[in-house]
């Protein structure tokens, strides 16, 4: 603890009118572990991941099928220009 650590600490039991030891006392009573609120967003963010693939995969299949459509468009184009000669 640095000396303006242990000043703050001081000052702020003075203001709440407790002893440095009572304010430890209370602060570390009330501390939790934010354990269990990372291994929520560490959930969320794998479900959002798993979301986006799919989307990815989706999107891909779209483009693939529409390259495809373009790609007949583009051979029954050039056939019947090539019939026309």
């Amino acid at each position: 603890m640095t000396s303006q650590d242990k000043k703050a600490i001081a000052a702020k039991a003075r203001r709440l009118n407790l002893s440095v030891s009572e304010l430890m006392r209370r602060g570390a009573l009330a501390y939790e572990p934010e354990e269990e609120a990372l291994a929520m967003l560490v959930d969320l963010a794998a479900a959002s991941a798993d979301r986006a693939g799919v989307a990815i995969d989706n999107a891909l299949e779209y483009i693939k099928a529409s390259n495809e459509r373009i790609a007949a468009m583009e051979s029954q184009a050039a056939s019947s220009r090539s019939k026309r000669r």
